[in-house]
C-alpha cells in the first residue's frame, strides 16, 4: 500500500457558517468552496490547508436520518473523520479483504471532488472512522479555485 499523505480532516458541525468562523477567523484558514454529496446526505465546505495537499471539510448532514445527522445526534460536534490519499484504491481494498479487515465500503464509490472513496470499519481502527480516498486520474483532488465572498457552489 502506498500512503500517499493526509487528504483531509472531516468534521461534523451543525453549521457551516459557524465552521467558517472557527477555521478562517481563529485558524487563518481560508474556504474555497462548498459541495452537495446527495447520495451521502451531506453538504461540505472545504478548507485547505496551505503549504499541503490536505484540507479540513466541516460536514453537515442534510437530515436527521444522515450518516452525519446521525453522528452529531450521537456525538455532537466533532471530528467524523480521517481520510488517506493512496494511489491504487481498488488495489487497497483487495489488500484489506485478504488481511481480513472488515470494511464498510466492499468497493470505491464516488465521494466528493470527484475522488473515489472507501471506509474502514471503526472497529479495526480503534474506534476513528477511517477513510481512503484516490484522486481522479488528471485530477488534484484538491479545491477548483478560491472563492470570493458569495461564491460557494
Amino acid at each position: 500500500m502506498a500512503i500517499l499523505g493526509v487528504d483531509q480532516i472531516a468534521v461534523a458541525v451543525n453549521d457551516l457558517d459557524d465552521a467558517t468562523r472557527i477555521y478562517e477567523r481563529i485558524l487563518g484558514l481560508r474556504a474555497t468552496h462548498d459541495e452537495t454529496v446527495a447520495d451521502q446526505g451531506v453538504r461540505t465546505r472545504f478548507f485547505p490547508v496551505a503549504g499541503t495537499t490536505a484540507t479540513v471539510e466541516a460536514l453537515v448532514g442534510l437530515g436527521p436520518d444522515t450518516p452525519v445527522g446521525k453522528f452529531l445526534a450521537k456525538r455532537g460536534p466533532g471530528v467524523h473523520h480521517v481520510a488517506f490519499r493512496v494511489d491504487d484504491l481498488e488495489a487497497e481494498l483487495a489488500r484489506l479483504k485478504g488481511l481480513g479487515v472488515q470494511l464498510i465500503d466492499q468497493a470505491p464509490r464516488r465521494g466528493a471532488e470527484g475522488k473515489l472513496i472507501a471506509f474502514i470499519h471503526p472497529k479495526e481502527t480503534g474506534g476513528v472512522l477511517i477513510e481512503l480516498c484516490q484522486v481522479p486520474a488528471g485530477g488534484h483532488g484538491g479545491p477548483a479555485k478560491a472563492h470570493g465572498g458569495g461564491g460557494r457552489t
